[in-house]
């Protein structure tokens, strides 16, 4: 990996993210993770170079500066949580990747994103309570968590927080995409029978 568009569409390749140029300048150009809108990776010419910086592990960017006389403290950057590569061709491109890919999972990991892959497992034609999602995200004691992120779910399509019901099987009073008795539409399209609002768990739940 020796170029500015290589590294750009590698970048591109890991989920929910997208090219930024926050000063107008095109020398900087970044790669943001759209459900926080972090940047993961930064890349801009120097001294004849293109060079990425890339949040790492305190560990981890010491061990890459150890191996790779071209990775060194991030450039403008925390020294501690950022490695700067200089694309120079001394550094295997095996391990820009794998740099790159430690960055991103760095950046997007969140409880929100935990919980919106938790809810992404949950099959169709079967629902999930709050507190299994939490369990599912990795920490059952953030079921409220779960209610809160799923009301800012940024990708309803593919998302489907209508799977999510309370711990008696009952929906939401007004869900937040489509008002009142969307989320009942949503779940009998699914083949769920929905009796006074509520969902049989044994029947239904995952």
């Amino acid at each position: 990996m020796r170029t500015r568009k290589e590294a750009l569409d590698y970048g591109l390749t890991f989920a929910d993210t997208y090219i930024d140029m926050p000063f107008h300048d095109d020398n900087w150009q970044l790669i943001r993770y759209k459900m926080n809108n972090k940047a993961f990776l930064w890349t801009y010419e120097r001294d004849g170079y293109i060079n990425l910086n890339v949040k790492a592990d305190p560990q981890r960017a010491i061990f890459w500066r150890s191996v790779y006389e071209s990775v060194i403290p991030g450039y403008h950057q925390n020294k501690e949580h950022w490695n700067t590569i200089i694309l120079d061709g001394t550094v295997d491109e095996k391990d820009i990747r794998m740099m790159i890919a430690e960055s991103y999972d760095i950046i997007s990991d969140s409880p929100a994103k935990r919980i919106y892959e938790a809810v992404k497992k949950i099959p169709h034609g079967k629902v999930a309570t709050y507190g299994q999602v939490a369990m599912l995200a990795g920490n059952p004691k953030m079921a409220r968590a779960v209610g809160n992120a799923l009301h800012k779910n940024p990708d309803p399509y593919n998302i489907p927080c209508y799977r999510v019901v309370n711990s008696k099987g009952e929906l939401a009073e007004c869900f937040a995409f489509g008002g009142i008795n969307r989320q009942e539409e949503l779940l009998k399209a699914e083949g769920i029978e929905i009796v006074n609002g509520k969902v049989d768990l044994k029947k239904y739940g995952m």
